[in-house]
């Protein structure tokens, strides 16, 4: 079983890259300057930006397919998650530029109070942003400006300032996910397309009555995509979440079993994946307008 390391702050982090931490919260490294390192998995504490150098062509997947990115790419990562690759025997010298913070930089910012907003720490490694040369340079410069403000001098604006340009940089990136979202749409429509196709098998195999109504983690599982991520998707080309796309379409569902008369109320609800009636027809009032009951005698 290969070695996960605990690496719990930014001074563990950068006492493992062999580098000198000047603040002990955030960190901004050029990854060129570092001496060559070996793979190891890591499990961290902190929050981390990659902006790799990489020709992405043979390493970067979405779903089960490959994609021929020229352009670098970010990839995110949040304390308790598990980083890196094992370890190979052969030592590499990394590239890029790489962003970490402590979760304890941003308490009492405005960032602090929604950081939970951004999904993309949760995107898996094949959901990563493609940048173009230009966004590439903004993102260096966001990371330069955390930089000058780390090794400057430091009084009782600077963690405000520091919270404020992560929180730019950050806005930054789900504005070019955005981006990203709508060069990739055809793959976003084969992907909304294949969701559709599991939500009907799913209402004619037994599943409901094994595993009750389908869960967006399911669907994102099924999907090979991360929960956030499909999502995300989701929002971007349906305008609705992906929870109340699939309570849509169970409610879809819902309307083809009640025009059987010989099913009772209770029998669609339960052929539907909810273990108690008043809980279908509560979501189904609220979907469709009405009733059950309500639906079938008008």
């Amino acid at each position: 079983m290969e070695k996960i390391i605990k690496l719990n702050t930014i001074k563990d982090y950068n006492d493992f890259l062999g580098i000198e931490t000047p603040h002990s919260l955030v960190s901004v490294i050029d990854a060129s300057k570092i001496k060559p390192l070996h793979h190891v998995c890591k499990n961290i504490g902190f929050y981390v930006i990659y902006l790799k150098d990489i020709k992405c062509a043979d390493v970067i997947k979405y779903g089960r397919k490959f994609y021929d990115f020229q352009e670098e790419t970010l990839v995110f990562a949040a304390p308790g998650q598990i980083i890196g690759n094992d370890d190979t025997g052969e030592p590499f010298q990394p590239k890029g530029w790489w962003l970490t913070f402590q979760p304890e930089l941003l308490h009492g910012t405005p960032l602090g109070r929604h950081m939970q907003d951004y999904t993309l720490f949760s995107y898996a490694v094949n959901e990563a942003l493609h940048l173009s040369k230009q966004e590439r340079q903004t993102m260096i410069d966001c990371m330069m400006k955390i930089d000058e403000e780390i090794k400057g001098a430091t009084d009782k604006h600077s963690k405000l300032i520091i919270a404020s340009a992560i929180e730019l940089l950050l806005n930054y990136c789900i504005r070019f996910y955005d981006r990203q979202f709508i060069t990739r749409k055809k793959e976003n429509k084969d992907a909304l397309s294949s969701f559709e196709a599991l939500l009907n098998d799913y209402f004619t195999s037994d599943k409901p009555s094994k595993f009750g109504t389908p869960t967006v983690a399911y669907c994102a599982d099924q999907l090979h995509l991360s929960a956030n991520y499909f999502g995300d998707m989701i929002k971007k080309e349906t305008g609705s979440s992906a929870q109340e796309y699939i309570l849509t379409k169970t409610m879809d569902t819902a309307k083809e079993l009640l025009a059987d008369p010989n099913k009772s109320v209770s029998d669609v609800a339960y052929a539907l994946g909810y273990q108690y009636p008043q809980y279908f027809s509560k979501a189904f009032k609220r979907i469709i307008g009405c009733s059950p009951n309500e639906y079938r005698t008008s």
